[in-house]
């Protein structure tokens, strides 16, 4: 690279020749804990959305997604994708992640180690059913958890997302004000927690654009964790 640039008189960055190295701990490596974040160093985020309910935002997002080229990391609950098969379907149309976001939304921390089981269990089989796919990760409703939970969704292969930037879009916030929650908090190997509403509908493409100007990739939750800096689009 030095030589070819020498020989211009320029830096240029096309003629960077580069490897990338792998690391020498991996993730599968590590005992398994709740993942909140991606590495420092990789300029990329991703969109964890979870979905129990919102319907009629869900409808409204996943066309922005698309005409931007995003994909996201979708956490879908069980009884959800029971009761709503065609917009799971849509979901997966859209080139997205599926995750296991519980079969009926419980306080997760509070169940006895059987009932932690069922609940992944049963989950994983719904969305098998429905849509063929066996869950990577598992995001825990309302982020509670404890150690056992952890660890029954690493015995059955899943591993278990938190989140760094959190749009609070539950409590029905102004866009502007959503936008610039996750704006002023965003960092590299970001995971920004949302949910179908309306203020998240309407600040999609605004959080996109702005995150892209940042030089920020936007990509799914295991592209986030896979160890190459860069994800080629």
């Amino acid at each position: 690279s030095y030589k070819k640039m020498k020989r211009a008189g320029a830096f240029d960055e096309k003629l960077l020749v580069y490897d990338q190295v792998k690391p020498d701990v991996h993730l599968d490596s590590l005992k398994p804990e709740p993942i909140y974040r991606g590495h420092p160093d990789k300029p990329m985020v991703s969109f964890i959305i979870n979905v129990a309910w919102g319907n009629e935002y869900l409808q409204e997002m996943l066309p922005v997604l698309q005409k931007h080229r995003v994909k996201a990391t979708f956490f879908l609950e069980g009884r959800w994708v029971k009761h709503h098969p065609e917009l799971a379907k849509a979901i997966q149309n859209g080139g997205h992640e599926i995750g296991n976001h519980s079969y009926n939304h419980p306080d997760m921390s509070k169940l006895t180690r059987e009932r932690i089981s069922e609940q992944l269990r049963m989950t994983n089989e719904q969305i098998d059913e429905t849509l063929g796919v066996k869950p990577k990760w598992f995001a825990p409703p309302s982020g509670s958890f404890r150690k056992e939970v952890v660890d029954q969704a690493h015995k059955m292969g899943m591993g278990t997302i938190l989140w760094t930037v959190d749009t609070i879009d539950w409590q029905k916030p102004q866009p502007a004000v959503l936008q610039q929650r996750v704006l002023s908090k965003v960092h590299n190997g970001a995971m920004i927690l949302m949910h179908p509403t309306d203020p998240t509908a309407k600040s999609l493409a605004v959080l996109i654009q702005n995150l892209h100007e940042k030089g920020y990739q936007i990509g799914t939750v295991s592209q986030l964790m896979n160890e190459k800096r860069l994800v080629e689009e």
